[in-house]
């Protein structure tokens, strides 16, 4: 890294040459937050697989263009791609992109095995999503050396033994370090020491807080607010008559280098979920249901891998004009079946009433998750542990054989029939009949 913003915030450590190893750990410690970010994660695992197309502009997305980019390559970013754009707006910005199905099972792999990594670097690492995290490395300094150092063998590591480059950013608190990682990408590190926190904000333009979107950013810079220097330095009453009171002491306190959150090391998950977005805008009541018991299934999966159950299931529902539907409904006991899930999401999609357009995409949550450990309390008719064992049963199959193998009669492909099967007297196997 070169220019203003590396002298600003040098990537090296620069011990004073009259300063104690006790200040010297003091330093460290008082600059130990971290943010970790994957680059360009799910392309860069799918290049893994395919290393010829290093380079090129590639695309991370299911096929057909009513879905969206899960990610981009910087040179198909180059264009204009961006990850949740939909995927016929980024073919067109960038048509020579190559498109890559993406693969979920790799994915989860590979975020554990990074994780894996900064748990060795310290106990309070916070993961924020598959890609990233937080990590507080102030209680390692002792026996690691200063933060940067770790930073930059954390690097290494995930280069050597992953193949996958990773930015890191490293200041006072979780809003600094986000911001620096941010600003370090690609495969970057930046160390921004407590002395220059404020000069390294102020420059920025306010889109660059934790917080602020595109409503937030319009009604800042439409009050002549363009830069985060500018927020730092106007009053909070002020602040307050643009964005409301919470947000405009929030935003100063930001603007200021103050963060005083934490770094939590367990970060319970909200919720479990999964939705579709239909190739054609869909009228038919039977293939919503049909799409509610797959995605019904495909939740309850993640909440058993997970070992949780859901206290309250959610709905979403989104009109061909995009409205969007979103209902739910607290359950007296906790469940963990897609027989249960679906029952619940069915009852919600029924209270909606008539539709009164086709339908583009639906959508399946599980809510107010809790270990499935300490739901010791049982259905009184015993039917969530019966659908529930059951359903473990198929995860096991799925588990050895695929998940094509078994499941509800309604999902599953008919095999073809053998036309030799009836001169044998032999009936054709049929996967899929009730």
């Amino acid at each position: 890294m070169s220019g203003p913003l590396a002298k600003l915030c040098p990537e090296r450590e620069e011990d004073a040459v009259t300063e104690t190893p006790r200040d010297r750990l003091a330093r460290w410690r008082a600059c130990a937050v971290m943010h970790v970010d994957m680059d360009m994660f799910y392309v860069g695992v799918e290049l893994l697989r395919a290393p010829h197309l290093r380079g090129r502009s590639v695309i991370v997305a299911a096929a057909g263009n009513r879905s969206v980019v899960l990610s981009a390559s910087y040179e198909a970013r180059a264009f204009g791609v961006r990850s949740g754009m939909p995927l016929a707006r980024a073919r067109a910005l960038c048509p020579g992109a190559v498109l890559l199905e993406p693969h979920r099972a790799a994915y989860e792999e590979y975020s554990r095995r990074v994780m894996a990594m900064f748990a060795e670097l310290t106990d309070l690492v916070e993961q924020i999503s598959v890609d990233e995290a937080f990590l507080d490395v102030s209680g390692a300094v002792r026996r690691l050396g200063p933060p940067v150092r770790m930073a930059r063998q954390l690097r290494a590591r995930v280069h050597a033994e992953l193949g996958l480059t990773a930015s890191v950013g490293i200041g006072v608190n979780k809003t600094v370090a986000k911001i620096a990682s941010t600003r370090s990408k690609p495969d970057g590190l930046l160390l921004v020491q407590p002395e220059d926190t404020t000069a390294f904000l102020a420059g920025l333009p306010v889109s660059a807080l934790w917080g602020v979107g595109r409503r937030t950013a319009d009604a800042l810079t439409g009050a002549g607010l363009r830069s985060v220097g500018d927020i730092a330095a106007t009053p909070v009453p002020q602040l307050a008559r643009v964005v409301g009171p919470a947000a405009g002491h929030h935003l100063h306190e930001l603007a200021n280098g103050r963060d005083p959150r934490p770094v939590v090391p367990v970060r319970e998950e909200k919720s479990v979920g999964a939705e579709e977005t239909f190739a054609e805008d869909v009228e038919d009541p039977r293939v919503l249901r049909e799409t509610l018991l797959r995605l019904s299934h495909r939740t309850a999966s993640r909440l058993r891998r997970q070992g949780l159950r859901a206290r309250r299931v959610g709905l979403k529902l989104r009109y061909a004009d995009f409205t969007t539907l979103s209902r739910s409904r607290t359950l007296a006991q906790p469940i963990t079946s897609a027989h249960d899930l679906l029952e619940h999401a069915s009852g919600l999609l029924d209270e909606l009433g008539e539709r009164p357009q086709s339908v583009r995409l639906l959508g399946v949550r599980a809510e107010r998750l809790e270990p499935a450990a300490d739901a010791l309390q049982l259905s009184l008719d015993g039917r969530e542990e019966e659908w529930g064992a059951a359903e473990q049963a198929m995860d096991r199959v799925h588990a050895r054989f695929g998940a094509d193998r078994l499941g509800p009669a309604r999902l599953l492909r008919p095999v073809p029939r053998d036309p030799g099967a009836d001169s044998k007297g032999v009936d054709s196997p049929r996967r899929g009949a009730k």
